[in-house]
This record gives structure tokens, C-alpha cells and sequence, in this order.
């Protein structure tokens, strides 16, 4: 979906978001109320010039506007494959735009992630996933592996890994698949600028993915494997 329709959707009381070499930055106004935007368009890969320029961005926002909410609008491939990024440590790059998103959530900013049209892999965790909460349109793509390449890595045959993503979610790529998981917090129908106010003003520092994939059926152990390690009890499936 072309971001323009999106951001029109969700800030209708205005926003200046600018697109460059498909970065977004830019603000916006969200029920009267200020937000920092930033995100990526055109399906681009998260290499160290995109990793770097979105830790800037939350940075500047540290520094210049304590407090202002923060909206991550997500379309990735994922990382960027190359041999240039992985010899520069692309791995390092993600991990401090991860250190800066957290940093601005330890100093009280609101971080929420829409997935409006492709979130893939390592571009996806650093992103909408590492959000307060994440959010996705219907229609977009969620995906940490194709099933193919599950094959390949797992060694499981493709035709059992098709039947296992039929009733699992874990295996099955798809917003709602994620949302059952607990991943995706909600998938956002009709007023999406309601919605985004909403999701801004319930944005909370706790993480309840765990909770929300074992009420929803989609992560049964997650959460009973969390508290086990934690109190150094048995694990108690639901």
C-alpha cells in the first residue's frame, strides 16, 4: 500500500513526513498532540545507512521533544543481504537502533509500529516488533521465514511444514497469524487515525506478547516457560 494513503489515514489533522531513498522522518498530529513518524516504504531492506538513520531520528527526538510519542510505519524485506553491510556488522547497526528505541521508552516515550504493508525478518524485530505494541492493516505481509527457507534450514520436508502452518500459527505467515501469537496486538479496520489514538493513549512499557499468544491460543508455552524460568518452578501448559 503506498504510504501516502496510509499516513493521510492515519493523520488527517495534517503531518510532514518526507521520503528519502525510502526512509520516512517527519512529524504528525495525533489527537491534537505532536508524534515523531519514522519508517521505510518500497518493501527496502534495512541496511546500516536506514539502521542508522532511524536510530538518529529517535535520538534527535530524545533530545529536542521529551516525551513525544513515536510511530513506526513498517515495510521491509527485512535485513539487507550484502556482503558490504555484513562486513561493516549490520548486526551491530540493528542491534543500536534497538538500544535507541529502548532508551527512548526507558525516558518515557510511547513507541507504537504499524505494519501497513511488508515486515520480514531482522528488518521487522527492529522495528514494529520492538515497538510498546505493533500493529498491522489486513492486508499486510508478516513473515520471519518463508516456508521454503524454513525447509532448507530445518531440514523438515516442505509438504509437513504446510500442514503444520494449517493449525499452528508459529509456522503460518499472515497479520493474523501474528496477532494470535501476540505479536501483532491488533489488526486495524476502517478509522485508522481513531485507531492510532487509541493504541497511543493504551501504550504501555510492559510486554505482554506472551500473554496475549497464550489467551489467544497461538503461543501456548511462551508464557508458562517465561514464569517457570523466572520462580524456578515447573512449567504449567495451559
Amino acid at each position: 500500500m503506498n504510504w501516502h494513503t496510509v499516513a493521510d489515514a492515519l493523520f488527517p489533522q495534517g503531518h510532514r513526513i518526507v521520503e528519502r531513498d525510502n526512509f520516512l522522518n517527519g512529524e504528525a498530529l495525533v489527537g491534537g498532540q505532536a508524534v515523531t513518524v519514522i519508517g521505510t516504504t518500497g518493501h527496502t531492506p534495512i541496511g546500516v545507512e536506514i539502521a542508522l538513520a532511524q536510530a538518529k531520528a529517535i535520538l534527535d527526538t530524545v533530545r529536542q521533544h521529551p516525551g513525544r510519542p513515536i510511530v513506526i510505519l513498517v515495510d521491509t524485506e527485512g535485513q539487507r543481504l550484502r556482503r558490504r553491510d555484513e562486513m561493516l556488522g549490520i548486526n551491530s547497526y540493528m542491534a543500536h537502533l534497538g538500544k535507541c528505541v529502548e532508551l527512548a521508552r526507558l525516558r518515557g516515550h510511547r513507541i507504537v509500529g504499524l505494519v501497513y504493508d511488508q515486515a520480514l525478518s531482522g528488518g521487522f524485530i527492529t522495528s514494529g516488533l520492538i515497538a510498546d505494541a505493533c500493529y498491522a492493516l489486513p492486508d499486510a505481509t508478516i513473515r520471519v521465514m518463508g516456508l521454503p527457507a524454513m525447509a532448507r534450514i530445518t531440514k523438515v520436508a516442505l509438504e509437513r511444514l504446510e500442514q503444520l502452518a494449517q493449525d499452528n500459527p508459529v509456522f503460518a505467515p499472515g497479520a493474523e497469524n501474528y496477532r494470535r501469537m501476540g505479536g501483532v496486538a491488533e489488526i486495524w479496520h476502517g478509522d485508522l487515525a481513531a485507531a492510532l489514538e487509541r493504541a497511543l493513549a493504551q501504550a504501555t512499557s510492559d510486554d505482554r506478547r506472551a500473554e496475549l499468544g497464550l489467551a489467544r491460543g497461538g503461543r501456548k508455552l511462551a508464557l508458562p516457560v517465561a514464569r517457570a524460568v523466572r520462580t524456578g518452578s515447573d512449567v504449567q501448559a495451559a
